[in-house]
């Protein structure tokens, strides 16, 4: 199989508005890619397009499927967490594992049940008496529990601690994430993913403006404390963003070599919740 996701002048309008503008890319297997963007810049979008849930322009393949007219074929292999995870108020712990149990042929029972049980989760508790924090413990061990071959989580841990999140992005790695699986997330919480990354890609305003494995985002940007007698050196190697920390001047180069760069001040990797607020400057104006 060739790229899990291949995206080629891909668009999606509502009324006069591009949600998505005639973007391109590719996502091989194995990757766990994060797809960061402001509010309202296309990310879900782009989501529901690789899902069948919006119709687009464009061509989109995943899994080497058409998800226009191969939706029913495609799910088999996918999952998909939602940032608002909506179960029945009736529904009882076991009885949602049985309807999973039930209705797709990889649901792994056991895998389930021991997700709940580092929770305070019990089987015979109903939806209506969780919090929503215990809701989304509840959504994520049901599609956790699938073996699917592309996992889609969009704000997956949304209403949980951070006690929670971590445990869940542990248990990501070591339950579920292999060699044949992809893994795309959206999240605000940047900093809590950043470890696990693979690939990285920023989007604005419907267009994708970054692209790029966490490997080459580390040759690729750094960032430099410039002391007072250094600025006008560091600004003639045109910073692409400049900020203040504490008095100094912190400035972020973009391919400028990192032995140029120790000369004018102390170089360091940048984080990639720094690079995103770099990058999306002016657009939450």
């Amino acid at each position: 199989m060739n790229a899990v996701v291949s995206a080629k002048g891909l668009s999606k309008h509502y009324g006069k508005h591009a949600a998505i503008d005639n973007i391109s890319f590719e996502i091989p297997a194995g990757r766990i890619v994060g797809l960061i963007g402001p509010n309202g810049s296309g990310k879900t979008t782009t989501l529901k397009a690789a899902l069948g849930l919006v119709p687009f322009e464009g061509e989109l393949s995943v899994l080497g499927l058409d998800p226009r007219t191969q939706r029913d074929a495609l799910m088999q292999d996918v999952c998909f967490i939602a940032d608002v995870a909506i179960l029945p108020r009736w529904l009882r712990v076991s009885e949602a594992i049985d309807f999973v149990a039930g209705v797709h042929p990889r649901f792994d029972r056991v895998k389930a049940e021991r997700y709940l049980a580092s929770t305070k989760l019990k089987p015979s508790m109903k939806v209506k008496a969780m919090s929503k924090g215990m809701v989304v413990q509840l959504h994520l061990a049901l599609v956790m529990a699938i073996d699917a071959k592309l996992l889609v989580l969009d704000e997956p841990t949304l209403g949980l601690d951070i006690l929670y999140r971590k445990q869940f992005y542990q248990n990501l790695l070591e339950d579920y994430f292999d060699e044949a699986k992809t893994i795309i997330i959206t999240t605000h919480q940047v900093e809590e993913v950043e470890h696990i990354l693979t690939d990285l890609m920023f989007i604005r305003d419907g267009k994708i403006v970054l692209a790029a494995t966490m490997d080459e985002v580390g040759e690729r940007y750094t960032e430099v404390m410039v002391p007072s007698d250094k600025v006008n050196a560091a600004n003639a190697l045109q910073p692409i963003d400049r900020r203040s920390v504490f008095g100094k001047s912190v400035m972020l180069f973009d391919g400028v070599p990192r032995a140029q760069l120790s000369a004018i001040g102390e170089t360091r990797n940048i984080s990639v919740a720094d690079l995103f607020v770099a990058t999306m400057k002016g657009s939450y104006a």
